[in-house]
Formats: C-alpha cells, sequence, structure tokens
C-alpha cells in the first residue's frame, strides 16, 4: 500500500469514527442569585470542575450566575418546565416547590444560635428530603446563607413600631415577611427581586434590609445602608435541587458523581459560610453604626415573631411540623 492510499485510508476511517467511540456530553443547567466570585460561587465552580474530570468530560455543570435565570420564584418554574435542570436557592425559593414547611428553618426569633437549627435540620432532613421528592424535586445538598441582621438607612431600629413608615420590603414568594409587617401596622413594603434591591437602595425607595452580612456585601447592598443591628433576626438556610426527572435521566454511574461530589461541595460551604458571614458582620460593625438592642427591646420582637409564628400555623406550616420544629428549636 503507497503512501496515498493509506492517507486516503485514514481520512475515510476518521470520517467513520474509526478513531473511537464519542461520548455524548449532558449539561446541567443551573441557576443562582450568587455572583461567581463570591464564596459560593467559587465552590459551584469547584464541583463543576471536579464532575467533569470524574466523568471524562461526560456531564457539564452550566451555572447561570447573578439572578440570570430569573429570580427564586421563576427558577423553580423553570425547572418544572424543563428550562432549567437545578437551582441553588434560599428557603424563599425552596418553599416555592410547594413544601412551605421549609421556611420554618429560617422563621424570625425561633433559633437562638446555628447549633439549635442543625439539631433541627439534621432530625428532620430526611423528611424533608422526601417531601421535595414528592413534588418532584431532588436535594441535592443543604446548605447556609448567614446571620441574618437588620440593616438600615439613616436610623437605628430598636422596636418594632420603629419600621412603621419606614421604606420596607419583601422578596416575591416569601410568605412569613409580609405577615411579620401586618402583624407591625403602618408598613406598606414592596414585593422585589434580589436584583432589584441595589437600585431601589440607591434611589431611596427602600431603606431596610434584614440580611446576611456576607450576602450584603456580595450584592454590593452592604455599600448603601449606614446602621447594622448585632442583633440576629434568623438564620438563612438553603439548598442545591434538581428536577428529580432530569436527574433520573442521567445515567446512574454519572448521576452518582454529580450528586455526591455535590455533597461535598454543600459540607465545605457550611464549614466556611458561617465563618465568612461573621466576619464581613465585623467589618461592617466597624464600617457602619452599630448597636445594640435592650433585653426588653429584644422581648419584644421575639413576643411579636411568636405571635406571627402562631398564626402562621395551619395555614403556611402543617401544625404537626411546626409543632416538631418548635420542640426542637427549644
Amino acid at each position: 500500500m503507497n503512501l496515498k492510499h493509506l492517507c486516503a485510508f485514514a481520512a475515510i476511517g476518521l470520517t467513520l469514527g474509526f478513531a473511537g467511540p464519542a461520548h455524548a456530553v449532558t449539561t446541567i443547567k443551573i441557576g443562582t442569585l450568587a455572583p461567581q466570585d463570591s464564596p459560593w460561587g467559587k465552590e459551584f465552580k469547584k464541583w463543576a470542575n471536579i464532575v467533569s474530570t470524574d466523568t471524562n468530560g461526560e456531564v457539564q455543570l452550566d451555572f447561570q450566575w447573578n439572578g440570570q435565570a430569573g429570580d427564586e420564584v421563576l427558577m423553580v418554574q423553570k425547572m418544572r418546565s424543563g428550562q432549567l435542570d437545578g437551582a441553588a436557592i434560599t428557603a424563599v425559593g425552596l418553599s416555592q416547590t410547594g413544601v412551605t414547611d421549609v421556611l420554618l428553618f429560617q422563621m424570625p426569633g425561633l433559633f437562638a444560635n446555628w447549633g439549635k437549627l442543625d439539631n433541627a435540620r439534621n432530625a428532620l432532613k430526611d423528611d424533608f428530603n422526601k417531601a421535595f421528592e414528592a413534588k418532584g424535586f431532588t436535594v441535592g445538598g443543604w446548605g447556609d446563607v448567614g446571620a441574618a441582621k437588620t440593616m438600615t438607612v439613616g436610623f437605628e431600629v430598636h422596636h418594632p413600631g420603629d419600621l412603621r413608615g419606614k421604606a420596607c420590603f419583601f422578596n416575591a414568594g416569601d410568605a412569613v415577611q409580609p405577615a411579620i409587617f401586618t402583624a407591625i401596622g403602618g408598613i406598606t413594603p414592596k414585593q422585589l427581586t434580589v436584583n432589584e434591591i441595589l437600585p431601589s437602595l440607591a434611589n431611596g425607595s427602600i431603606n431596610v434590609l434584614v440580611v446576611p452580612p456576607l450576602a450584603a456585601e456580595q450584592l454590593q447592598w452592604a455599600s448603601r445602608v449606614t446602621h447594622i443591628s448585632s442583633q440576629t433576626v434568623s438564620f438563612g438556610i438553603g439548598a442545591m435541587i434538581f428536577s428529580s426527572a432530569r436527574l433520573q435521566s442521567v445515567p446512574q454511574n454519572l448521576r452518582d458523581i454529580v450528586t455526591a461530589r455535590g455533597n461535598d461541595m454543600s459540607a465545605r460551604l457550611t464549614a466556611s459560610i458561617r465563618n465568612l458571614d461573621a466576619q464581613a458582620y465585623g467589618r461592617m460593625k466597624g464600617s457602619k453604626q452599630a448597636y445594640d438592642l435592650s433585653d426588653s427591646e429584644k422581648k419584644e420582637w421575639n413576643d411579636l415573631f411568636a405571635h406571627v409564628r402562631q398564626q402562621l400555623r395551619g395555614t403556611t406550616f402543617t401544625p404537626a411540623l411546626f409543632d416538631k420544629v418548635v420542640q426542637l428549636a427549644q
């Protein structure tokens, strides 16, 4: 066989695929509000790289950062319609799946510290995982957002009544914050998506935030506030969830890699986010006007939160599960 024939044979072989079987690439589209250079974003990118390596490139995690896929309500809707395969979302977003009881984990005034929250979440994790599965979603790993503080522009908030007449807001899909504002009275809150908060702070249409310091820094809200309370209002939590149907369509061996590496990622974030959030609070405490609440002021807030919790029992929250979480929180 001469060189001309050899080259022709090689060309035919490559055309017909003699070079070896090609593997189809599975792309899993995941929405998140997190910026890609945030602590969450860095871990998500690490997860994507490990999954790509461990599956020999057969699975690619494609993240849509900074709310490009929409707010958390829209992300869940897109998962239902098949436009999105997964999402990293907070408890507010998780509640849009129909599992509204998940909002109990970040109910204001319920947990005294992270340890109490961990006890309750760990005790009920399997129950919640099954509840999400029943709604068509699979939990790929639980995580934390941070310890929410009250932040304001130009004033301190010591009593619930101090919020009357102020420019407050609530996130789309949140069933708890509007109930608190109603209980206080004299507040007409605006419904905003996360991406609308920064411009609303900039133009003065809102002047109150109740968010974790780390989130406030990463989303650039911290630059707009002047005062911060030392009191932790609630503990923000979240999870990575997938469309169960989409996840089941991925071959078992590849699916196991995605979920196992996802659980590793969630564990790393749990170990780091709380510390990073505390550091962010330390920075804000040094750059803003920080203040403490007196014991009597704290009691006012805790009484308000307990009253609202009881109102939501039987409506937003399933009574039996509500009672169990409250018991574990104590």
